[in-house]
């Protein structure tokens, strides 16, 4: 469903109206949306169903160009790059441009394996692998850059940000071409617009080494090179001989560049980005050592700014550079993916390549070459870290092989499949290529007996040379990233919840629950197990939601769009047309289009014993399914509370558990419903002060509080009448706040929760029209 009318964008962007300037055109939600609906076109291409936002400020002071975290993507209208164009139309086209770049990190940038680096560095090992060292002086420069990274703990994180700063310019020239190769029409035409407006604007070589002398460095010139190579095809080397060492230095990486820029998988330009750190290391290395010094002298200046401030702003200070794209999720899977073009501009990339052909430094005496051989790879690695962490390899203290059926039977594509007839005739016999998905499996039959050949006898085969199978490799690699992708999203959970932790703690719950523990408790790693109960009864609950949602959905179409509403029974304007009918819908009134209010909706769940009985717990479960897939399918912000009691090493706690954040790391959260359960008792007040603390904090325009509990508070030293009087006093307070509060009573408690909550109350008498009638509430909201 189109959000914006199109064409009224493309009037807006043609015309020159006085009336409108730049920056009102630009900041504007039409222009946004319009923006959004292109990238939803895009996403839902290759079935992502998450809706990217789009957000576009005016801020020229702001050396920030665009950046995304895969969910917003961020634009600066007011940056040089758009405004030294001089008509709206070519601003325009850099604005489309910038957003094309960034869609393109949203559909292939892998933002699970740059943390995987990121863990294993700290380890002390290279991420994917250990890059192949030619020489002896490649064998020195990595032992003395892990030598220098164990020195010091600022000196891993730096060389690490510059690691990513690296593979961030290589990513840049990788989804600037899939972009170009897959989007020729507007999108591709923006993209290539700006890039001839960034090669335009990008400093020559001559000015880069003249920069060198003000608090710049040859690094950082050799790093200009090699962006001006991934991203345009060629360098601009401005009055400086192609003997020159920086050019040198590039053109000695070529290959590396290329390689980059072709291969899909991102581990490849990781592996590239070691390459280069190894064979650079002396340049970097300097390069580290400067913006150290640089510290202790802002230090002694009082600036304050750290090392790790002068790295980012040096490198941030790269001409044509965009920020680094952030985030937590794996890129867009498509389907019949054709390779990637090997270049976006591939007449400069061979000009370039046959400068350096018959530029190429002649090797120096004693530099021979070693490649096939890796000996001392691993130099400055201690012997413990030749295993992945415990951490990263996601199976810790299982003795259990990975991937391997007990069976033994191999599955894979038929196509692929040689028949022993063919195996034999080839003298090799039959492989089969191995898959992720389980088949191929021979059912079981009925037979009677068993066929017993004679006259077998004992061979030696002397000339076996293996079946020929090339993606063993491969098979274990996809195993090993898998891994490591679930140790990432482990941690990026448990950090989660010490976050969550830390904020429970600071709220200001008032005396009657200051001596009360708050602890928050968040599953790190959704079991497979809850996962085969959520798919196995998961689907008349969500044709629930999907119903639901298409009652909403026409209504916000209209609201929408406006226009003239005929059929109804009451009002002030006589319908001629409907005057023949006989039922009374006779009167018609004009709507404006107008957008629904942004809403966002918390809901807490009663968790107590008492939710066992009647099926009460079963019934929240189902609710927060439905509800749950009905938000998140209409792109309504939502988060999935529950709250209990309990009593441990540390005295009396609530106990808050999340099942839902407004922000999936994972998207494992609908498992997680799956625990919702009955457990102790319930301290209401604490569990709502937090839920409702965070949504009061959200900047939606409507922000609701579901309540679904089946009695008063009850535990330890908190009940009755001094209770209530303690939720009333919540609920006035966040009132304020602009929340608002949904009770639902399930229980037979009803009389005291109206009593506690007033108009706030929803007597749910039949608990199979609960998921119904909370929707319906979120309905009322949509349709304001």
């Amino acid at each position: 469903m189109p959000r914006v009318n199109h064409k009224k964008v493309q009037q807006l962007i043609a015309q020159k109206r006085k009336t409108i300037t730049d920056r009102q055109f630009f900041t504007s939600r039409l222009l946004a949306g319009h923006f959004e609906d292109m990238a939803a076109a895009q996403t839902r291409r290759y079935g992502n169903t998450r809706r990217v936002k789009v957000r576009i400020v005016w801020e020229p002071k702001n050396n920030n160009i665009a950046v995304t975290n895969n969910e917003l993507i961020l634009i600066n209208a007011g940056n040089p790059i758009v405004t030294s164009k001089k008509t709206r139309t070519e601003r325009y086209d850099i604005v489309c441009g910038l957003f094309t770049h960034e869609l393109g990190h949203v559909l292939y940038t892998d933002f699970l394996t740059s943390q995987s680096y990121g863990l294993y560095f700290q380890t002390g090992r290279w991420y994917p692998e250990e890059p192949l060292l030619r020489n002896r002086d490649e064998r020195m420069n990595a032992a003395d850059l892990w030598v220098y990274a164990k020195s010091n703990p600022k000196h891993m994180v730096a060389i690490m940000r510059l690691a990513h700063n690296i593979e961030n310019i290589l990513e840049d020239g990788f989804i600037e071409s899939r972009m170009l190769d897959r989007y020729p029409g507007v999108l591709g035409h923006s993209l290539d617009a700006m890039r001839v407006h960034s090669f335009e604007m990008l400093p020559t070589l001559t000015q880069a080494i003249e920069a060198e002398s003000e608090n710049g460095h040859i690094w950082m010139s050799i790093t200009q090179l090699m962006l001006s190579y991934v991203l345009f095809g060629e360098l601009k080397y401005g009055e400086e001989p192609l003997t020159d060492e920086r050019i040198q230095v590039v053109f000695s990486l070529l290959n590396e560049l290329d390689r980059a820029l072709i291969e899909p998988s991102i581990k490849e330009r990781w592996d590239v980005t070691n390459v280069i750190m190894v064979r650079c290391w002396p340049y970097i290395k300097d390069f580290l050592e400067l913006c150290e010094k640089l510290a202790e002298d802002a230090e002694e200046s009082a600036d304050g700014e750290g090392a790790g401030g002068i790295l980012g702003a040096l490198l941030s200070a790269l001409a044509g550079a965009s920020s680094e794209a952030t985030g937590d999720t794996a890129p867009a899977e498509e389907s019949n993916s054709p390779p990637p073009s090997s270049a976006s501009a591939p007449s400069k990339r061979a000009e370039t390549a046959a400068k350096a052909a018959t530029n190429a430094k002649e090797p120096e005496k004693g530099e021979e070459d070693e490649a096939g051989t890796n000996e001392g790879n691993a130099a400055g690695a201690d012997d413990e870290n030749d295993t992945a962490p415990d951490e990263a390899d996601g199976n810790e203290g299982s003795d259990e092989p990975l991937g391997f059926s007990a069976d033994g039977n191999a599955s894979g594509d038929k196509s692929n499949q040689i028949s022993t007839e063919a195996g034999a005739s080839m003298g090799a016999p039959p492989h089969q290529e191995v898959s992720a998905e389980d088949g191929n499996r021979i059912p079981l039959t009925q037979t009677d007996n068993i066929y017993t050949p004679t006259g077998g006898e004992v061979a030696h085969e002397n000339d076996y040379a293996g079946s020929g199978y090339a993606n063993s490799a491969s098979d274990v690699d996809r195993l090993l990233q898998n891994m490591a992708e679930k140790a990432v999203t482990k941690q990026l959970e448990t950090q989660r919840t010490s976050e969550l932790n830390d904020l429970a703690n600071a709220i200001s719950y008032g005396d009657v629950h200051d001596g009360v523990n708050k602890v928050v408790c968040r599953m790190a790693e959704v079991e497979d197990e809850l996962k085969e109960r959520y798919q196995s009864i998961s689907s008349p609950l969500l044709h629930i939601s999907k119903q639901l949602q298409r009652s909403v959905s026409q209504q916000l179409q209209d609201k929408r769009r406006g226009g003239k509403l005929t059929g109804l029974l009451m009002g002030r304007r006589l319908d001629a047309h409907a005057l023949p009918r006989n039922d009374g819908r006779v009167f018609c009134k004009t709507a404006l289009p107008n957008e629904a209010p942004e809403i966002v909706v918390g809901l807490l769940l009663d968790e107590s014993g008492s939710m066992s009985c009647g099926d009460r717990a079963t019934y929240a479960r189902a609710t927060a399914i439905i509800l749950y897939d009905f938000c998140r399918s209409l792109r309504i912000p939502v988060m999935v509370y529950g709250h209990t009691t309990g009593y441990g090493k540390n005295g009396h706690s609530v106990e808050l558990y999340s099942y839902a954040e407004f922000d999936e790391i994972g998207g494992d959260d609908k498992y997680r419903l799956m625990d919702i359960s009955s457990r102790g008792s319930n301290r209401d007040g604490a569990a709502i002060r937090f839920v409702a603390d965070l949504l009061s904090k959200r900047p939606e325009e409507v922000k609701m509080l579901i309540l679904v509990s089946d009695g008063q508070p009850a535990d330890v030293g908190y009940g009755g009448t001094a209770a209530e009087e303690d939720l009333r006093g919540i609920k006035r307070e966040y009132t304020k706040k602009g929340v608002l509060f949904v009770a639902a009573a399930i229980g037979d408690d009803k009389e005291n929760i109206e009593r506690i909550y007033g108009d706030s109350f929803l007597d749910i008498t039949d608990l199979n029209k609960l998921p119904v009638a909370l929707t319906n509430v979120i309905k009322r909201y949509i349709r304001v």
